[in-house]
């Protein structure tokens, strides 16, 4: 059986785009010889719809998508798989459920509702979704396919020390004789989830001694990122067919063949070390981002320190040179180093760069508000109206050229507060948001291997510092970026008490406790920050869902 995957980036709510790039890879897979051509989890509606799916509008229009991918492709000498919303037909609960279907003569041949819906991280179908109750085999030649939905097949038995749920849809479907699997997934990308999703599926195809087929998507949506990786197994758990990370891909692939050479060393990949993965993936949600949501031009506040710098060559990557624009606003504190090495490093990379000096605009709010403040020594208040300051530049040359400000914020200062509301967090798109201070060093190395050190060295020497007073650096009131991160792992995506992190990392305990204290404290100022990019098992966002007006404490 020769199965085409056609690893897709589907944009949520075109209905019309992403039928039409379905249409266009069956008819490539047809070509090449390819029986059957298995599309990702909402293929025709994009993962996630979220509350589009309230809409009965959109309901009905995913429907009627099915059909007309169904009419479009039957001419075709295969078989389609593809995902979509479907209108539930019980009579209770919600009206839409996440659905699969096999298409082929023009026809639909055969319906599976998605059986586990996921109501955990960024996921909250069980919110949108009726789930699906029966399960039914695929008859097709010699074969008898199991087809399931992405978190139907995360539920392994043996696999998992503690599940989620009861039933094992898998399982189900093996014990009624299946002889192919095949997983249609929007499978997330963090750090660690591609050799995560092999390891997974291969211990599965082992122990029901099938092959497995697993599609998954590949893009941007808002703030998660999907970083396709399909790839098929044979009944051994060996990887015979791979599909390419972080970009579209059609990869044909014949269950009767052996294990391909080629395959088997890109699959390798999915589980070496993942700076460049996080690279590619940051780049892939950036453009994603800010195509799908209508612009074209990006301007990026450079500061030349590592975040920005950083920020900066992500986003040339993701939109092209020339669609790229820096722009320095030094204040009363900036060093000249600082503009000097932003100069630099937007020659090196040939993006328009500007430089809007903000402290008249500074002195000019001094005198004005110095009435008001008389008596009252300046502190952080002068700091933030610097902030402010280059926020609303940013926020004007936005307006007036039409370009996406993005902010360059790491996810080590978001999460202690070491950011300015109206200010450093203006912007339309947080990318390095999820990206701790270590990494983001990490990562600005990579950056300098694709473009000839474009970052200068400057920039990864100097103390980090918002230089917004003077003499400034980040550990006037902050612990060493890799203590902090430490810290900030074990709290923020572990979710471990105070007294066993300070155990764990020998560190005093009134050292974790005002960390996680700055954590909590700023919760108010993360829920009015830009989207960012997910890249960690927990990122701030849709999947860290944290109440802002509340008074826990562990201590209590």
């Amino acid at each position: 059986m020769r199965i085409a995957l056609g690893q897709i980036n589907s944009t949520v709510g075109d209905l019309a785009g992403n039928v039409a790039l379905c249409v266009r890879f069956a008819r490539e897979a047809a070509a090449r010889g390819a029986e059957l051509i298995v599309f990702p989890e909402l293929s025709i509606t994009g993962y996630p719809p979220r509350d589009l799916v309230e809409k009965r509008s959109f309901v009905q229009h995913s429907e009627a998508a099915l059909r007309q991918l169904a009419q479009r492709t039957g001419d075709l000498p295969l078989s389609v798989i593809a995902g979509y919303v479907g209108q539930s037909s019980v009579p209770t609960g919600k009206q839409a459920t996440n659905s699969a279907a096999v298409l082929r003569g023009g026809e639909i041949v055969l319906r599976q509702n998605k059986i586990l819906l996921p109501t955990y991280d960024i996921f909250d179908e069980a919110r949108n979704f009726v789930p699906g109750d029966t399960q039914t085999l695929w008859h097709t030649g010699q074969q008898d396919v199991a087809l399931t939905i992405c978190e139907d097949a995360w539920n392994d038995k043996q696999f998992w020390q503690h599940r989620l749920y009861t039933r094992d849809p898998v399982d189900e479907l093996m014990q009624r004789g299946a002889t192919v699997a095949i997983s249609i997934n929007a499978s997330p990308f963090w750090l660690g989830k591609r050799a995560l999703r092999l390891e997974m599926f291969g211990a599965m195809a082992r122990r029901h001694k099938v092959p497995f087929v697993v599609v998954n998507q590949v893009g941007g949506n808002d703030q998660v990122v999907f970083d396709g990786s399909s790839f098929v197994m044979d009944a051994e758990g060996r990887v015979i067919a791979a599909a390419a990370s972080f970009r579209e891909d059609l990869v044909i692939a014949d269950l009767d063949a052996g294990s391909d050479p080629a395959s088997a060393s890109l699959a390798e990949t999915f589980a070496k070390d993942e700076a460049d993965a996080v690279y590619d993936a940051l780049v892939l949600g950036t453009r994603d981002y800010i195509r799908k949501c209508g612009f074209q031009q990006v301007l990026i506040g450079l500061s030349g320190g590592i975040d920005s710098s950083l920020t900066a060559v992500i986003a040339l990557d993701a939109v092209g040179r020339e669609n790229v624009r820096g722009v320095a606003m030094p204040g009363p504190f900036s060093s000249d180093h600082s503009v000097r090495d932003a100069k630099d490093m937007a020659e090196r990379l040939g993006i328009r760069f500007d430089i809007v000096p903000i402290t008249p605009a500074y002195e000019e709010m001094c005198r004005t508000l110095a009435p008001i403040f008389e008596g009252r020594k300046p502190d952080v208040t002068e700091e933030n109206i610097q902030a402010r300051l280059r926020g609303m530049t940013l926020m004007s040359l936005s307006n007036k050229f039409g370009a996406m400000v993005l902010t360059t914020g790491n996810k080590s200062e978001i999460a202690v507060g070491y950011c300015t509301l109206y200010g450093d967090m203006c912007g339309g798109l947080a990318v390095i948001s999820d990206v701790p201070k270590t990494l983001v060093y990490e990562l600005s190395r990579v950056a300098n291997t694709r473009h000839s050190n474009a970052i200068p060295e400057s920039v990864f020497v100097k103390p980090p510092s918002a230089e917004l007073r003077p003499d400034q650096k980040d550990s006037d009131s902050l612990p060493p970026y890799h203590v902090l991160d430490a810290i900030l792992r074990l709290y923020v995506e572990e979710f471990r008490c105070v007294r066993e992190i300070a155990d764990e990392l020998s560190l005093p305990l009134d050292l974790v406790s005002d960390v996680a204290q700055k954590v909590d404290r700023n919760e108010y100022k993360r829920q009015q920050a830009a989207p960012g990019l997910k890249v960690t098992s927990k990122a701030f966002g849709m999947g860290r869902r944290f109440p802002i007006a509340q008074r826990y404490s562990e201590n209590e």
